[in-house]
């Protein structure tokens, strides 16, 4: 019986001389349409080593054009594609982080479409710097005297320390040789700059005295590191930079600022925990701070660094800021995030990363009955569906111990677990990553934006109707 069931299947010539088949070489080249046809093939021979029934079969036979063609979209489709985020993680590394609004994204597009003056001065008529697009702009908004940007803000500790600190010893806390996303870790990232990394205190108390007794004739800088993405709690005690002002003084040594996730405006005014901004480090008389663009800043992937202007011309000479630089996408969206901040409410509002932190409670809750409401209109299932109180996350190594009172939509079958709903949403056309409570699928509104409402109504409305 299965050795005709082999036989049933048409043959590879055979389905390229289909009017279907032929269509798709036209739209398509015939090498993708020929691998997606023997790809469809060996799927259905699976299928019946199996044990399919005829009928099955006979029906996937008939159907196998669509099959082909499915798999020719799926080959086509790029790997890095757009997902839905309803986990409630505003800041979700696995997810690209920060969302960029549709306004910059076609700013950017102006850019990416032509050439542009990345690195010419219109005013002179000649050569200028890439870092020029950005440096006014982000005085104006930290205090500090210059500015730069590189890749990430690992690569940003990283060429500070190279620069001020090469063969020269750099003191740090053991309380903040903290490790980042991927096991990257500070003293890793210290090494690789060429600076020896000295660790003072102890995992939950470091005194002005430890930093103190370790300076010698071999030390080149201090390095603070926000704990960002944890918090020690009880027993502790930890040295702010500016109390380290007379140290560096006395001894001539820099004082450098890792602030990780680099907010730019107090969070607490809109009831979240005190987070460090960058403009509180530069006033407390910092020589040099460092922190990420797509984190709290809510822009693209960046390290920005900020300080004295004379380390930041040091800091721009080094041959490694050529390996580190940034591009043209990234500068654009940068400079068009930062111009939002020179109005804090119009950042809070525009910004998708503040605007998801800063949600009042019953904006939330109304956001979710919109969405149940959009499901019910569409996919007319029987799913028992409710909206249930949860917590979101900041995510993105910030702010650890902050839960983010929020409502999510729940959706509960008796013909589908919610395991099978998750698997089913992660594999839609557009993914839909979602978390799972108590047996109960749930999507959490505070990163889910309306305009993505429709999308996930019928995507839940494929599964009812067996799509």
């Amino acid at each position: 019986m299965v050795q005709s069931f082999y036989k049933m299947l048409p043959k590879v010539d055979e389905l390229l001389e289909r009017d279907a088949i032929k269509t798709l070489i036209e739209e398509n080249s015939r090498k993708i349409v020929v691998d997606s046809i023997r790809n469809s093939l060996d799927e259905i021979r699976n299928f019946i080593k199996s044990g399919i029934e005829e009928d099955i079969l006979k029906d996937k036979i008939n159907s196998i054009e669509n099959i082909i063609s499915e798999d020719v979209y799926k080959t086509k489709r790029h790997n890095l594609i757009k997902v839905i985020n309803a986990t409630g993680v505003v800041i979700h590394t696995n997810l690209g982080r920060s969302p960029i609004t549709a306004e910059i994204i076609e700013e950017m597009g102006k850019v990416a479409g032509g050439y542009s003056n990345l690195e010419y001065d219109l005013k002179a008529g000649k050569r200028g710097e890439r870092y020029s697009h950005l440096e006014e702009i982000i005085r104006d908004i930290t205090g500090a005297e210059s500015a730069m940007v590189v890749n990430n803000n690992a690569s940003a500790v990283m060429l500070i320390l190279s620069t001020l600190a090469k063969n020269k010893e750099v003191i740090t806390s053991r309380g903040e040789l903290i490790e980042i996303g991927g096991a990257f870790r500070v003293p890793d990232v210290c090494e690789q700059s060429g600076a020896s990394l000295v660790e003072v205190g102890t995992t939950n108390k470091t005194h002005l005295r430890d930093y103190e007794n370790a300076i010698n004739e071999e030390t080149a800088a201090i390095l603070k590191v926000h704990t960002s993405n944890y918090r020690i709690l009880g027993f502790t005690k930890s040295v702010e930079a500016s109390e380290l002002l007379e140290l560096k003084e006395k001894n001539n040594i820099y004082i450098i600022e890792d602030l990780g996730s680099g907010v730019l405006i107090d969070l607490s005014k809109y009831g979240l925990e005190y987070e460090p901004t960058v403009q509180d480090s530069i006033a407390a008389g910092v020589d040099i701070v460092s922190f990420s663009g797509d984190k709290l800043l809510g822009g693209p992937q960046a390290g920005i660094i900020v300080g004295r202007k004379d380390i930041i011309e040091a800091l721009k000479r080094n041959p490694l800021t050529r390996a580190l630089r940034v591009d043209k996408f990234t500068i654009t969206a940068l400079e068009a995030i930062l111009r939002l901040y020179l109005d804090e409410e119009i950042a809070v509002k525009k910004i998708p990363t503040l605007r998801m932190l800063t949600y009042k409670e019953e904006e939330l809750k109304a956001k979710a009955e919109k969405l149940k409401d959009k499901i019910i209109q569409i996919s007319d299932s029987d799913f028992d569906i409710e909206i249930i109180s949860v917590d979101s996350e900041v995510g993105g190594g910030s702010l650890p111990l902050e839960k983010l009172p929020s409502y999510a939509v729940a959706l509960k079958s008796d013909k589908f677990s919610a395991s099978q709903l998750e698997k089913y949403l992660r594999n839609h056309d557009t993914p839909i990553i979602i978390r799972i409570i108590r047996d109960m699928a749930v999507l959490d509104i505070r990163t889910v934006f309306e305009s993505e409402f429709s999308e996930i109504a019928n995507a839940i409305k494929g599964l009812v109707n067996g799509i």
